[in-house]
């Protein structure tokens, strides 16, 4: 336990060898650990001293929340970090989901490995000014499970933090796992004393993500960290026509697929509808979705992001849904949300002006 490590046999919600409950709280009860925590001196932790120095260099920090998994929180974080990276910012992209760390995918980083230099651990660069740090880098099998308890995973961000050089850099964006679960309540804890700018929070409209964004809202103003706005992903289906497949059911219930005649047959008789892009609800947003619990809740609402084919596949593909046309609605959609968070936030008169 040097230096007010968490040891890794430790009990799940272990408060820490240097906290004042360490040794004595109900999740101490049954920790190998126990007496010897609660007996031993406390004091602060001094790794917070090497973080605070860390982060030093880190003008922004924002975490990218979710209250569920599986509403394309990564793949904002993912591409967000782009479109701050192509403003010419400096930025790093730190992957704190352990058990699912997607970002490398995303990012089009699969397979790199992290190098170490005389200053820490050097992020795997996709741009000269978009670096990443995720554990993906350190598994020597992309399919292999990582089974760790919370302390060890608190050990680890820890270490990401303390030990990552990021150099000068505008923007940290941190991708953290769903819920309200030990890896918040650790990140919170390491960059409160060197200030989070506050978080975006990304739900899809349906009143059972809605129901955990109130939660992951609620942790915010618990912990203190600025809700600095939320998003409502999913928001619909838009695709161009051109690109749906259309099929007809037979008399048996298989389906037969009449695609190519459809298309033959707009191209011929209505050719302008092969430019239309076709939108429809996909979950029940009879609740109003995010827009109005954010007017429940008092926090700000981003904007909405459709659900998007070519988006997903270019989160698939490890790449920028800006640098071409094929995102259509779900590109624009996101280049506002994002133009809104740097207009809100004073961070527009930053952007780096390319002499």
């Amino acid at each position: 336990m040097e230096n007010g490590e968490i040891p890794e046999n430790a009990n799940e919600h272990c408060p820490g060898p240097q906290s004042e409950s360490a040794g004595k709280s109900d999740s101490c009860q049954g920790c190998p650990n126990q007496e010897v925590c609660a007996t031993a001196p406390k004091g602060p932790d001094p790794d917070l001293v090497a973080i605070a120095e860390r982060m030093a260099t880190v003008k922004h920090k924002i975490l990218i929340l979710s209250g569920k998994g599986g509403v394309g929180k990564s793949t904002f974080s993912a591409q967000l970090s782009f479109a701050l990276a192509a403003m010419d910012f400096q930025v790093g992209l730190l992957d704190i989901d352990i058990c699912g760390p997607s970002i490398p995918k995303m990012l089009g980083l699969e397979g790199q490995d992290i190098h170490q230099s005389n200053l820490g651990w050097s992020p795997v660069y996709v741009e000269s000014n978009l670096g990443v740090m995720s554990i993906g880098f350190m598994l020597p099998d992309s399919d292999e499970a990582v089974i760790w308890r919370g302390p060890r995973k608190n050990g680890l961000i820890k270490q990401f933090l303390k030990d990552v050089y990021w150099g000068e850099i505008d923007f940290l964006v941190v991708d953290a796992p769903p819920g309200t679960s030990d890896e918040h309540i650790s990140i919170v804890q390491f960059l409160q004393a060197t200030g989070i700018d506050g978080a975006i929070i990304v739900t899809t409209p349906q009143q059972v993500s809605l129901i955990d964004v109130r939660k992951e809202v609620s942790f915010c103003k618990k912990v203190g960290v600025p809700v600095l706005g939320v998003v409502e992903n999913m928001s619909g289906l838009c695709q161009a026509l051109s690109d749906f497949r259309f099929m007809r059911a037979t008399e048996t219930g298989e389906q037969q697929d009449v695609t190519e005649k459809v298309i033959e047959h707009m191209r011929e008789k209505a050719p302008e509808m092969l430019d239309l892009i076709a939108c429809c609800e996909v979950f029940d947003r009879s609740s109003g979705g995010a827009e109005k619990m954010c007017v429940e809740m008092a926090v700000p609402f981003l904007g909405k992001v459709p659900l998007d084919p070519q988006l997903c596949k270019a989160a698939e593909e490890g790449r920028s849904c800006f640098t071409d046309q094929k995102c259509g609605g779900s590109a624009s959609a996101l280049k506002s949300i994002i133009d809104k968070l740097l207009e809100t936030n004073q961070w527009k008169q930053e952007i780096p002006i390319n002499e």
